[in-house]
């Protein structure tokens, strides 16, 4: 038996057939009786799977390039820290917004993995020259902040100012993609003010161990 109906304006496809699910599920059918949602919502769940594998393959992809690049695990371990960040960043704005996550909403989280690293390598960089230079970690750790603290903030900036009329909803058709430039913003946001204690914290971590290994060969060396 097939049983259709639409969705009154203003209301959620995926919440709708969220409430009518546990509305069934508390009906007593017999065991005979099986229910399968198709449709509309059937091709929402489908793509909402897509996009999280299409997320997940970005990830490895960045962090592939960032190996080939860093010429080591660590760093690129270190900048993928970020990422979470961002995406507890863009949750926190549809909260806020009252948005809901929707499939435009998940474009957002696939932008956002290949622009808040830029932050991290940014910073990491800059950090493993100064180092190279003969800069203790800390001392390091400072000046990079100091000299890459105000390329980081205009990146950010730019990208966050040129998504507020699209965020906004304003102009035609600018509404339907709304969702992802409001988790581009919070994501890019959060994900900015804490990779510039996060990214800094996780190198002088990460760093200690280091010196501890060196500080332990040298005496067996000699």
């Amino acid at each position: 038996v097939n049983v259709s109906g639409t969705i009154k304006e203003g209301y959620n496809v995926s919440l709708v057939t969220r409430d009518v699910q546990k509305q069934l599920d508390t009906s007593g059918l017999p065991e005979s009786v099986s229910l399968e949602f198709s449709g509309e919502n059937e091709t929402i769940m489908e793509t909402m799977v897509t996009m999280i594998q299409m997320i997940l393959l970005a990830i490895a992809f960045i962090y592939m390039i960032m190996v080939a690049q860093f010429q080591s695990l660590l760093s690129p371990f270190i900048v993928m820290f970020t990422i979470p960040l961002a995406f507890t960043g863009g949750f926190l704005g549809l909260l806020i917004t009252g948005q809901e996550l929707s499939i435009v909403a998940m474009l957002g989280f696939l932008v956002l993995c290949g622009v808040v690293v830029n932050n991290g390598i940014v910073f990491i960089d800059y950090a493993n020259q100064l180092k190279e230079q003969g800069y203790a970690t800390c001392e390091a750790i400072i000046e990079t902040g100091r000299t890459r603290l105000r390329p980081i903030l205009m990146t950010a900036l730019t990208t966050i100012l040129a998504m507020t009329t699209m965020a906004l909803g304003i102009g035609t058709g600018s509404d339907m993609m709304q969702g992802m430039a409001i988790v581009t913003i919070g994501g890019l946001t959060y994900s900015t003010v804490l990779t510039l204690f996060v990214v800094p914290i996780m190198i002088e971590v990460t760093s200690r161990r280091k010196d501890r290994k060196k500080a332990k060969a040298e005496p067996a060396h000699e």
